[in-house]
């Protein structure tokens, strides 16, 4: 009986090193950049020179000491939103790597130069939208070649995305998350669930339906999906605000979604529930050039064939009339002065009952 107790006390000292080495985290790399488990790093995506010249990104990589899911956080896709990138670097200060499973991926500012040059919606550089050239092109434009490395770099070692934004330079907005969900779309209940601890007011389910809807135009949310991540789109503030509290509650809602993820040990925030659900956006659009005056810059209810803005020619004269073509909540919108042909004035959100 001793001897066989000695063998079996033998068996689970070899055993046992095994055991502990499984739940320790890998080393984690990204970008040609090594994180060892239990670090911070941070460094710059470099984006190779074109005809554009070169630029760069600076990323926080967390690293936890035990494995877990990767969850990407990426702002400044639009350089104006700066609660979005205020909230980054707060989180990249928060976070301790010592207590957390898995990895968190901070892309600070994506749009470098879209942020040195205070510039709305596009990058200076080449006037792209970055939030709609994606999945990018290697030999592309500096905006083209950008989406390139966030999606080969970023997207694809994430198990979780978070395109983070807040309301531009001249644009009104209602706190919302947008969660991804449709047969083209990766586990929107855990969307949901991670949209819900955010806390905000609205949560707008935008249901994959097809291809073209992935393709057109697409953004970076829509190259996660395209991924098949788990993606929500965050948008707080508005007219290029810095607001503490609107970088507080996306600080605060990343924090409860690496509870939920099973990334932090730390309980999970209660949020109050949000107070409007809908079901997808439609957008008017400007057919005109010329100087814009809403008829009311604010989120609200609208009704169709409701008012929504006028458009006047530079010498004052009218050119257009802009009508709501659906009942709704104007969610976001432009608040003028200038406006171009084929901008969208407003996004109107289509009310759900429930999810």
């Amino acid at each position: 009986m001793t001897l066989l107790r000695l063998l079996l006390a033998s068996l689970l000292l070899t055993l046992l090193p095994s055991a502990v080495l499984a739940e320790q985290a890998k080393d984690f790399t990204i970008a040609g950049e090594t994180i060892v488990p239990g670090a911070r790093k941070d460094f710059s995506i470099e984006v190779p020179e074109g005809s554009d010249g070169a630029t760069f990104m600076p990323v926080t990589v967390i690293h936890g000491t035990r494995p877990g899911k990767v969850l990407a956080m990426v702002a400044g896709v639009h350089g104006f939103e700066f609660a979005s990138i205020l909230a980054a670097e707060r989180l990249a200060e928060r976070v301790d790597p010592a207590t957390l499973s898995g990895t968190l991926v901070i892309v600070r500012v994506a749009n470098i130069n879209g942020f040195e040059g205070r510039s709305p919606n596009v990058n200076p550089v080449d006037r792209k939208n970055l939030n709609r050239v994606f999945p990018g092109n290697p030999q592309g434009t500096q905006t083209e070649r950008i989406a390139d490395l966030i999606a080969r770099e970023v997207v694809a070692r994430s198990d979780f995305l978070m395109d983070v934004h807040s309301g531009d330079g001249a644009e009104f907005l209602d706190a919302f998350i947008g969660a991804y969900g449709g047969p083209l779309a990766t586990d929107f209940p855990l969307a949901l669930e991670v949209a819900r601890g955010f806390g905000f007011p609205n949560i707008v389910r935008y249901s994959m339906e097809t291809q073209a809807q992935i393709d057109s135009g697409r953004s970076l949310n829509r190259q996660g999906v395209a991924m098949g991540k788990p993606t929500i789109l965050v948008e707080i503030g508005q007219n290029g605000s810095r607001e503490v509290a609107h970088v507080a509650a996306i600080v605060a809602g990343v924090e409860n979604a690496l509870s939920i993820l099973g990334m932090s040990d730390r309980p999970i925030a209660a949020m109050p529930a949000p107070l409007r659900l809908f079901e997808g956006t439609t957008g008017l659009s400007a057919s005109h050039t010329g100087v814009y005056h809403p008829a009311d810059p604010r989120p609200r209810p609208l009704a169709k064939g409701e008012l929504v803005g006028i458009i006047r020619d530079y010498s004052g004269k009218e050119v257009e009339r802009l009508h709501s073509p659906v009942d709704g909540y104007a969610l976001y919108g432009i608040t003028g002065p200038p406006v171009e042909k084929g901008d969208g004035v407003v996004t109107i959100a289509l009310p759900a009952s429930g999810f």
